[in-house]
């Protein structure tokens, strides 16, 4: 019996191939900028987005949101 954890795998593998492969097959037509045609452009754009967005949310809120333990305390 096959794990379900492999399948899971494959099938990541799965998309990531079709990522690659589908886009360069239904769309002949040229990129506006020379970066768009790098396999699985948008996949990596999307994970450096979030990744950047999480890591500025995450200092903006230790360096300007958060205030001293004893703020509330007059």
């Amino acid at each position: 019996m096959v794990k379900p954890k492999r399948w899971l795998y494959a099938g990541l593998a799965a998309l990531a191939l079709g990522e690659i492969a589908i886009p360069r097959l239904l769309a002949p037509e040229k990129a506006h900028f020379w970066f768009e045609d790098l396999p699985a452009w948008g996949a990596i754009y999307g994970l450096v987005s979030c990744v950047a967005i999480i890591v500025i949310s995450k200092l903006l809120g230790k360096l300007w949101l958060t205030r001293r333990e004893d703020y509330y305390d007059s």
